[in-house]
């Protein structure tokens, strides 16, 4: 009878770590879980920011095309020009 209630006892204590192992793994999977959602959120803020900055920089760069300096309205006004006619010769592709 001991050497079935010493099987029995090692069965037990054996089942007990592996549910403590399966607890800590399940845990640790978790953990992780969070740490990947936490850097996909990350990774798609600093998207947002990348694509906000290269909207500035877009702006700024238009701008300073534009950019009318001491009174150099007529050039100003030729730049505009030119500008327009590039834009309606990408519609007129884009149309074909």
């Amino acid at each position: 009878m001991t050497e079935s209630n010493d099987k029995l006892k090692l069965f037990t204590t054996r089942m007990r770590q592996l549910i403590l192992q399966y607890k800590d793994v399940k845990k640790e999977n978790e953990e992780l879980y969070a740490m990947v959602d936490a850097r996909d959120n990350e990774l798609k803020q600093l998207r947002e920011q990348l694509q906000q900055s290269q909207n500035d920089y877009n702006s700024l760069k238009m701008a300073k095309m534009i950019e009318v300096g001491d009174g150099d309205i007529e050039a100003a006004k030729k730049r505009i020009a030119s500008l327009i006619r590039e834009v309606n010769k990408c519609i007129t592709l884009m149309s074909e």
